[in-house]
């Protein structure tokens, strides 16, 4: 079976990739609004890991609806979700039996009920799977140490491809990078830049 995973290059979308391998056709695709293209690092780690790539192309006016609400909210929580449920629709409505993503126990965004996962499977006749759900921060970075080669660093000075990085860039162009340091907490991000 055919299984697209929204992939941003980070070391939770890779381990459910490699978590997935084993039973499914694994394509990685990182969604993008076409702001950046920040999507190319992504392309290489899956190229790393011997998985196929490819980019999946989001309304540009999602991103914006995003950004008012990052403005009106003050952070990035409820915008987020609305991007990663964006792409979860679009990736649900393309040419795989199966759509995944890298969501974890412990997120709380981005986040996908029971509710939102049974409709995307009934409306889209595809299996949604989330292998991470499952397992804990501690678990996960056991794993990540085990089986990845990941950099790390504050927001700013990693470079992903994921929905942060995009809205972060609309976001500067839109009201300045003051707004950004505002609206996004300070928090480390890390993209895997190999596989063991």
């Amino acid at each position: 079976m055919d299984l697209g995973l929204l992939y941003s290059a980070g070391k939770d979308s890779s381990l459910a990739a490699l978590a997935l391998d084993p039973f499914y056709t694994v394509t990685l695709v990182t969604a993008t609004f076409g702001i950046t293209d920040d999507w190319e690092h992504a392309r290489k780690a899956a190229e790393t890991a011997d998985f196929d790539f490819r980019t999946l192309d989001l309304d540009p006016a999602v991103a914006e609806a995003a950004v008012d609400r990052m403005i009106a909210d003050g952070f990035p929580r409820n915008a987020i979700q609305q991007v990663h449920t964006h792409a979860l629709e679009r990736l649900a409505a393309g040419d795989f039996d199966a759509i995944g993503d890298g969501t974890r126990r412990d997120d709380r965004v981005p986040a996908v009920s029971r509710a939102q996962a049974q409709s995307l499977e009934d409306r889209h006749g595809i299996d949604y799977v989330a292998p991470l759900t499952g397992f804990g921060r501690g678990a996960i970075d056991r794993l990540v140490d085990a089986r990845l080669v990941v950099e790390s660093g504050p927001s700013e000075a990693i470079t992903r491809a994921d929905y942060e990085a995009e809205l972060r860039a609309l976001l500067a162009k839109r009201e300045g990078r003051a707004a950004v340091e505002e609206v996004f907490p300070d928090h480390e991000q890390s993209y895997v830049t190999g596989f063991r």
